[in-house]
């Protein structure tokens, strides 16, 4: 299994690295473009005054914790397109607070988001749908996170991805179907894993200044080279968003995220649903 990891890895960093090239000696007056995709700070608060003397009363509002959660995303991606196809190299990181002051006085705070992920990729334009590319992709990134979650060992996954997309439509951004390998280093003995994933990025425009944003993954675990009980056999994930233009670059967005995911050691499935608001920016320009 090992070699098969390895032998996608080099494939796919081969055919980003072949194409690349034959680009850039085709086409040297192509440019390199920052994408600054998405950089949003998000919050909700519930604030509780004087919980405790209100233990008994009828009114649940009254009686509550108080709860406040943070959370910062940059998502980033430096590309270059020509009519052959689309070089990214792309970072995204996320990290999240939840801090809850009981109605008796104790403070409690809680990781809901630390993420980590470098991802270098190809998307070649092989096919025209309408007003989308279609075409082959390969990408090879990894994953780590900020800060390690209780006593569990931090995050250290390189994953390589093969499939086929459609991508640069109108409404559909990305549509794609891919082969995946990992090669998990978390715990101190490796584990090779292999698994298909399905996705989806669009976004609708319903008025001037407003469209609505979708942003889901599916990805199955089909194989493991041994057993930990923390692995997923499956995760899913789906965020939406109603985005609101407020000056030049800045929008207000209202949210809500959904993810599940079943560990092979759980009898049943976990999941964390999440609604928010967050001020974002985002902008693209040549470099």
């Amino acid at each position: 299994m090992y070699k098969i990891l390895l032998s996608v890895l080099l494939l796919a960093f081969s055919a980003i690295s072949n194409v690349y090239a034959k680009e850039v000696a085709e086409q040297k007056d192509a440019t390199w473009k920052a994408n600054f995709k998405r950089v949003a700070l998000e919050y909700s608060n519930t604030s509780v005054s004087n919980a405790k003397e209100y233990q008994d009363s009828p009114n649940a509002k009254l009686s509550s914790d108080s709860e406040k959660m943070i959370k910062g995303v940059f998502d980033f991606a430096l590309e270059r397109e020509t009519s052959h196809g689309m070089w990214s190299n792309k970072l995204f990181m996320e990290y999240g607070e939840t801090k809850v002051e009981e109605a008796d006085g104790e403070t409690s705070t809680t990781e809901n988001a630390d993420k980590i992920l470098l991802t270098t990729e190809y998307n070649d334009k092989m096919w025209k749908y309408n007003d989308a590319d279609i075409g082959p992709f390969a990408s090879i990134g990894y994953q780590t996170e900020f800060t390690t979650n209780d006593d569990a060992p931090r995050t250290k996954t390189f994953r390589g991805m093969v499939g086929i997309k459609l991508f640069n439509g109108k409404y559909i951004k990305e549509l794609y179907g891919a082969a995946v390998q990992e090669w998990d280093l978390t715990y101190s003995d490796d584990i090779k894993k292999s698994a298909y994933e399905l996705g989806i990025k669009a976004e609708y425009p319903l008025r001037e200044g407003v469209k609505f944003q979708l942003d889901t993954y599916f990805r199955d675990y089909v194989y493991f080279s041994r057993y930990e009980k923390t692995d997923f056999d499956y995760e899913f994930n789906v965020t939406g968003r109603m985005d609101v233009a407020l000056v030049d670059c800045i929008s207000l967005a209202p949210y809500l995220t959904y993810f599940e995911a079943k560990a092979r050691g759980a009898n049943s499935k976990g999941s964390n649903f999440l609604i928010g608001l967050s001020v974002a920016y985002a902008n693209l320009f040549d470099l």
